[in-house]
């Protein structure tokens, strides 16, 4: 099984500290969610289990920054105008330093993505 050592050995002290951050940011927003790092895709995924429908938010380090990408952020709210990205669903958070990993907004979105995992997990009937 992969480590977030492994995930983080090319990139320089910076964004290695900036994912280590986000890393426990999502830890206390989601304590009952699991991690899994996911070498060939370069992503550390939180989810409430181990498929790809279960993912949540995942953790992706760039050369210069790292993104917190939210699988069905489209439908989230975004006061604080955080989200990037065109895709038909997934949506991402840039953070260029460790100080954006505190952003009370970044936690809020955290935390939305995952009540609307869980209640669209509940619509299909799981748990």
């Amino acid at each position: 099984m992969a480590t977030v050592d492994e995930l983080l050995a090319d990139h320089s002290p910076e964004v290695r500290s900036i994912a280590v951050r986000l890393r426990e940011v999502i830890r206390e927003a989601l304590p009952e969610a699991h991690d899994t790092v996911d070498l060939p895709d370069h992503l550390l995924a939180f989810g409430s289990g181990g498929r790809m429908r279960d993912l949540v938010v995942g953790i992706i380090p760039h050369r210069e920054h790292v993104n917190v990408q939210f699988s069905d952020a489209v439908d989230l709210p975004d006061p604080h105008g955080l989200l990037e990205g065109t895709g038909k669903r997934i949506r991402h958070v840039k953070n260029r330093s460790v100080s954006d990993a505190d952003r009370a907004g970044l936690r809020a979105l955290i935390v939305a993505e995952w009540a609307l995992h869980l209640a669209r997990a509940r619509a299909r009937g799981h748990s």
